[in-house]
């Protein structure tokens, strides 16, 4: 009995050791500051939330403008929620599925995405199809993400997060990511 209790124990530390090694592994060296890590706890929070509001991540027309806040000029879709890039996707094609879904809800659309105001450019915008056979809004090759943890337009709780083995940016309307650190304010999760 001693040695089964041992072996479970054993076992059970050897799981909880793994798990906090995976998530706290931050990615491919970007030299971004580790900001959140996607940690199980991480993962109920954003879920417990993603629950309590309507799902963000399908729109019949996505419209995508630009807003100027803290970063600069950042994309944003038809309701002002931030929009981000995952450093970890391959140009016009997602890797971020399963567990990442529930809190990086891709901007899902049903036909091409319209440029809106602030200085989008329509060329740069697109889709990509995701393994679901999902539409999903690119620019500049960049698939298209919001966060469930920005909880009303203009937050941006995720740039710079570290979460499933890379890290999360927004994008200026030239179409490349906008490194400038997040500025603590109180939000996110």
């Amino acid at each position: 009995m001693r040695t089964n209790t041992r072996r479970a124990t054993a076992m059970a530390v050897a799981l909880l050791c793994t798990a906090a090694v995976a998530g706290c592994s931050g990615g491919a060296g970007s030299g971004a500051p580790a900001k959140k890590s996607g940690a199980p706890e991480d993962l109920a929070a954003a879920s417990a939330s993603a629950s309590a509001s309507p799902s963000p991540s399908a729109t019949a027309v996505g419209k995508v403008s630009a807003r100027s806040t803290s970063l600069g000029k950042i994309l944003v879709d038809g309701e002002a929620r931030t929009l981000y890039l995952f450093e970890a996707d391959k140009r016009n094609k997602s890797t971020c599925t399963g567990d990442c879904v529930k809190i990086w809800p891709p901007l899902i659309v049903t036909g091409k995405p319209e440029a809106g105001t602030g200085g989008v450019k329509g060329d740069l915008l697109s889709t990509t199809t995701r393994d679901n056979g999902a539409k999903q809004a690119t620019y500049n090759g960049h698939p298209l993400y919001r966060f469930t943890g920005d909880h009303k337009p203009g937050d941006t709780n995720g740039q710079g997060d570290v979460s499933f083995h890379n890290t999360w940016y927004v994008l200026g309307t030239s179409g490349k990511k906008n490194t400038t650190p997040q500025q603590n304010t109180g939000g996110g999760y």
